[in-house]
């Protein structure tokens, strides 16, 4: 078992998805905040806990699926100290993480397959921070 816990959420265009990557990431410690079906259903509502679960630190990291990841992004960003991004392949992932210190990694069920996805993740979670001149600027984001 893996010690890393990961809050994860999504709307209804990624419900598919984030059941998906549940299971490809059964050694991790899950905590699922929905939705838990394909009706419709409000990003915002599931962005927020995951994020908020950051926030309190209770989570090391956290995965928000929606359609465009656009919604979960900017509503995960507005709280302290997250720092969400939009990934659409797995270098951005890496980037993502390794340069900008990414917490919440989102997602867009519509433009990416569910392979990509989860290198997406796997490369998300595997890769650490540089520091550096990466953190003089990240120490910069929050206001």
């Amino acid at each position: 078992m893996n010690d890393t816990k990961i809050a994860i959420g999504s709307d209804h265009a990624g419900f598919e998805y984030k059941r998906a990557i549940i299971n490809f990431l059964s050694d991790y410690q899950l905590r699922d905040f929905g939705t838990y079906s394909e009706e419709a259903a409000d990003y915002p509502d599931f962005a927020h806990p995951v994020a908020l679960s950051i926030e309190k630190h209770e989570f090391d990291f956290g995965i928000l699926i929606c359609g465009s990841a656009n919604g979960v992004a900017i509503t995960a960003n507005k709280h302290a100290g997250i720092r969400a991004a939009i990934c659409w392949t797995e270098e951005l992932a890496r980037l993502a993480r390794a340069h900008n210190d990414a917490n919440i990694l989102c997602i867009p069920a519509r433009f990416v397959s569910l392979e990509v996805a989860q290198k997406m993740v796997d490369r998300f979670l595997y890769t650490s921070f540089e520091g550096g001149k990466h953190a003089i600027r990240v120490n910069k984001i929050d206001c």
